[in-house]
């Protein structure tokens, strides 16, 4: 029996989200109802003169395959690239130090590069190697990521390697950030192993014998598109449509009334349509005002998002100096700058750049601070030149530069984060049958994890719809 199915929001969980329903149910009816102007959520593009910018998200990791497998679905497959290998610094002490190898997020997996680091002191070496004989911590709850690795490998690790790699990811502060609803895999495999340290080595080798089973594969890590991120929304968004997905364009939803068996979407201009199944893809800053009066929504009422911004900077390489053989570093939050990382573009993804250019992008913005949203793009792009001068050295203005405000746009998962969540999702299903909310509020922030999390939301609502 065909269903109608609402999806509200077109970025790229909500894109999936109808790419799977018509995958597996094409007789169903879906339409996407996006406030904006455009798909694509943070995915932005920017192409010109040669030049492929992204002013959102950079890439994708690789290992994570289900946007591979719909990017070749939808004819992106001869458009995948791997990044170019290469060093990657820490910015601590203020100098560059260069990841040592083997590490796998700033953990330990071979012993000869970490001797050799200076980015760690001998007693910090010492202690990071107590790891190896002291007992698993006996944890029943969640508890911060910093809690984990200070236990485990120490604080100079934990700051000047750890840190550093893994803070910006989920822009929270360490110390509050939920460990079980972020690397829960590093509390397994120390478990397993009794050893953070071992567990890592164990985890390195498979990943090495994965690779050697496709010996020609590229090195690189991430992926991206020949034509910029914004090409998989685009023929997403053409692939859908084509499937017999409407997308409604600039309909923002004002209130969401719940039948016995329907919803109805009221859209600011007062029109009303009803649906057997709805999926909300929306960040928690809008989906909260549709729930206003279930008190099991208060959770995301008081849940933080980190404000951001990409920062990008276009040179003649006459004109910039950059002795570092790599592709970017991440700074370490001892060090005295508001930027927390720069990817030498150019280095990394050459296709974007021209010839005789070079594109960097830095990223500011912390979990506490507010420079992102007390200063104006001028004073930004001044922060993030004085920031870089301490790296590099510059001659003259940039070409052009670009600044690109991602207000509220990381959800703060602190301890305790995957217990409200599964509280909340369990309500859900209860209180609201046939309807799911997912994304990136809810668990990971990587666009594999939105586009899986949106699967899995599918495949649940299908359940409730007897599909």
């Amino acid at each position: 029996m065909s269903k109608n199915i609402a999806i509200i929001g077109a970025g790229i969980t909500g894109l999936s989200s109808a790419y799977f329903i018509k995958k597996q149910h094409p007789e169903c009816s879906v339409t996407i109802y996006e406030a904006s102007n455009r798909a694509g959520g943070k995915i932005q593009t920017y192409r010109k003169d040669g030049y492929t910018i992204e002013l959102g998200p950079e890439s994708y990791l690789g290992r994570k395959q289900i946007m591979t497998e719909i990017a070749e679905e939808i004819g992106l497959g001869e458009d995948l690239i791997t990044n170019q290998t290469g060093q990657s610094y820490i910015y601590a002490k203020n100098k560059l130090y260069p990841i040592p190898g083997g590490s796998i997020l700033g953990i330990p997996t071979d012993i000869k590069p970490f001797l050799k680091t200076k980015l760690i002191s001998p007693l910090g070496k010492l202690r990071a190697g107590k790891d190896l004989i002291k007992p698993s911590l006996n944890i029943d709850n969640d508890i911060s990521v910093g809690q984990f690795f200070r236990e485990r490998l120490g604080d100079e690790i934990l700051e000047n390697l750890i840190e550093p790699l893994m803070g910006g990811i989920y822009g929270t502060d360490i110390d509050d950030l939920s460990l079980m609803s972020t690397f829960p895999e590093f509390k397994q495999r120390e478990e397993q192993f009794g050893s953070l340290i071992k567990g890592m080595k164990y985890e390195k080798e498979q990943r090495q014998k994965q690779r050697q089973l496709y010996p020609g594969a590229p090195k690189g890590q991430f992926k991206q598109f020949r034509h910029g991120l914004s090409s998989f929304i685009e023929h997403l968004v053409d692939y859908v449509i084509k499937q017999g997905v409407e997308i409604k364009y600039n309909t923002p939803v004002s209130t969401i009334r719940k039948n016995q068996k329907s919803y109805d979407l009221v859209i600011d201009d007062n029109s009303t349509f009803s649906h057997d199944g709805l999926l909300i893809t929306t960040p928690h800053e809008t989906f909260t005002k549709w729930f206003e009066n279930d008190p099991v929504f208060d959770y995301f009422k008081s849940m933080d998002s980190t404000s951001v911004a990409t920062v990008v900077l276009a040179f003649d390489q006459q004109n910039i100096e950059n002795t570092h053989d790599g592709t970017g570093f991440v700074i370490a939050r001892t060090s005295q700058t508001d930027i927390t990382a720069c990817t030498w573009t150019t280095k990394k993804w050459p296709f974007t750049t021209p010839d005789g250019k070079v594109l960097i992008r830095a990223y500011i913005g912390k979990p506490g601070d507010t420079v992102v949203q007390d200063h104006t793009d001028e004073e930004i792009v001044s922060i993030v030149r004085r920031d870089l001068s301490q790296m590099m050295k510059f001659k003259g203005d940039p070409e052009f530069s670009i600044v690109n405000r991602l207000p509220k746009s990381m959800p703060q998962y602190k301890v305790g984060h995957i217990d409200k969540i599964k509280d909340i999702q369990t309500h859900v299903k209860k209180t609201y049958p046939n309807l799911r909310i997912t994304g990136a509020s809810f668990e990971a922030v990587g666009l594999p994890d939105c586009i899986r999390q949106g699967k899995d939301a599918v495949e649940e609502l299908f359940i409730d719809l007897n599909l």
